[in-house]
């Protein structure tokens, strides 16, 4: 799984193709390509989608140049993204067309893509959470044989022992594989359910926890860069962001008062 920005002007692809599903946004600017014998052009906001192996080329379209963002997912990736929700093994999905029109998958592949280039300011279950959405999002909308997922059948007990986990493991980072199987279902299932009966994401959840726990601590005496170090965020101004976020007020600010 790997995720870049980048701008283009002058330079031309030779014909290439790439060994994973390559999802890209056109932030700006128009590139034009050559793809399964047809002529291409990716405008700002357009949404592309390469399969494996799928020779394309490139380059750009207007003077300027263009940006964008794009997501390499391994085959091997979606596949499993597609078996957890469907609840059974899933074909591999196929993108009939290179270039479209989507603003839900364009919103969803740039999401995916923050929380790629994020880091750990992102968070393991974060980033879990929107791989998930982004490639059912992908399949349901752009493949030619959408893979249905099950009826998500999680339950209040599969919630609560998710909650439990999360509660008692709040500074840590707890992959979506790990919160799942402590949940006894699969990562879709728990995703919908917990979403339906607490109102947010776990990923959201264990954010929350871990703002709390700030700032108890702050409140205690604590700095807000020690309650930063302790409590799971990635530095000081990734609690900064989301503590003012949350409460409207900076920790700096929450301690004077």
């Amino acid at each position: 799984m790997e995720a870049m920005r980048a701008h283009f002007t002058g330079h031309v692809f030779h014909r290439h193709s790439h060994d994973a599903y390559s999802f890209a946004v056109t932030e700006t600017g128009a590139q034009r390509f050559r793809c399964r014998g047809g002529d291409h052009t990716s405008a700002e906001g357009m949404v592309m989608a390469f399969n494996p192996d799928d020779p394309h080329d490139g380059e750009s379209a207007v003077a300027d140049g263009f940006t964008y963002r794009i997501v390499h997912l391994g085959p091997g990736l979606v596949r499993s993204v597609l078996t957890d929700a469907a609840g059974r093994d899933a074909p591999m999905p196929l993108f009939p067309h290179p270039v479209r029109v989507d603003p839900v998958l364009r919103n969803a592949l740039l999401r995916l893509h923050a929380a790629l280039v994020g880091g750990a300011a992102a968070g393991a279950l974060a980033r879990d959470e929107w791989l998930t959405e982004t490639v059912l999002a992908m399949v349901r909308r752009g493949a030619r044989t959408p893979v249905r997922p099950a009826a998500a059948r999680a339950g209040s007990a599969s919630v609560r022992r998710a909650r439990e986990l999360l509660e008692a493991d709040w500074a840590v980072e707890i992959p979506a594989d790990r919160l799942a199987e402590a949940a006894g279902c699969s990562r879709f299932a728990l995703y919908r359910a917990f979403r339906a009966e607490v109102g947010m994401p776990p990923s959201d959840f264990q954010r929350q926890l871990r703002l709390r726990a700030a700032r108890r601590m702050i409140a205690a005496g604590g700095t807000p860069a020690e309650a930063a170090a302790v409590c799971g965020f990635a530095d000081q101004s990734h609690m900064h962001r989301w503590f003012v976020r949350s409460y409207g007020i900076t920790p700096g600010a929450y301690a004077r008062a």
